[in-house]
């Protein structure tokens, strides 16, 4: 299975942008009922939605829903891979949503201070959910956070959170100027660095950018080798010729990136 760098958001009541998404080589789109869509266009994107996933598609589609209405229409859709579930603040929330969704895979969106504190408690809801995911815009409303290094808790909060209930690194979310490329591959860096894996976007430009700053470089890929070869000949803790000392938590890292080189889950 390859690992998912790349999410792309597309209004839902708008289907040309929806299949320019689909063909513009993210791994994973996401259909948005919610913030993006109009009031007065949410039931014709409810309905474009439904249409679109009729069938399959090219590559994995999730949907943000509107409210939980909009299941019943979305559950059974060959096209639909999975449902983003924005405003979770309870763990009762998600597991009222999965009684409505069988089958398919759950990815709460922690949107409020509430939610942020309850991240373990909702990480650990429900077996349908593969991931959680932090609602920056909404968050950093509330919180009256200005600098971006003001979410730098809550985003911590929420990698431990995943990783404590077993899911996946949670993916970063968008970053809201599609001009300044160069400040989107600078937050990525600093998102990487923090623990996510793979970021949301919404323009297809942002893609490229957001690929490259989650792929391990060549040096951490050589270092990664030079660790993966060591542990091959010997078990237990040891010291690389330029003085490293290598332990098992290093060896796992060291083969999480080479799988994630090859974008395969380990």
């Amino acid at each position: 299975m390859t690992i998912p760098l790349t999410w792309l958001y597309a209004p839902g009541d708008r289907p040309a942008t929806v299949r320019k998404a689909l063909a513009s080589g993210a791994d994973i789109v996401i259909v948005d009922l919610e913030d993006a869509v109009s009031p007065g266009r949410k039931e014709y994107a409810l309905d474009a939605t439904v249409e679109l996933l009729s069938v399959p598609q090219p590559c994995p589609v999730h949907v943000r829903i509107n409210t939980p209405h909009d299941i019943e229409a979305l559950a059974e859709l060959p096209g639909l891979c999975a449902l983003r579930i924005p405003k979770v603040a309870y763990a009762t929330d998600i597991q009222q949503i999965a009684a409505r969704a069988p089958g398919l895979a759950l990815y709460p969106m922690l949107e409020s201070a509430l939610a942020v504190e309850h991240a373990y408690a909702i990480a650990t809801a429900h077996p349908a959910i593969r991931g959680i995911v932090l609602g920056e815009a909404d968050l950093r409303a509330e919180l009256g956070v200005r600098g971006d290094t003001g979410l730098d808790w809550p985003r911590t909060r929420t990698v431990v959170a995943a990783r404590a209930a077993g899911l996946a690194p949670p993916v970063q979310s968008v970053f809201p100027d599609i001009c300044d490329l160069d400040a989107l591959a600078v937050s990525c860096a600093h998102g990487r660095a923090l623990g996510f894996l793979g970021r949301a976007a919404i323009h297809p430009r942002q893609l490229p950018v957001i690929e490259r700053a989650f792929l391990p470089s060549p040096r951490e890929i050589e270092e990664a080798e030079e660790i993966a070869k060591a542990a091959a000949t010997d078990a237990g803790a040891m010291a690389l010729p330029d003085g490293r000392f290598v332990d098992a938590a290093i060896v796992a890292a060291a083969q999480r990136t080479l799988a994630l080189a090859r974008r395969e889950e380990p």
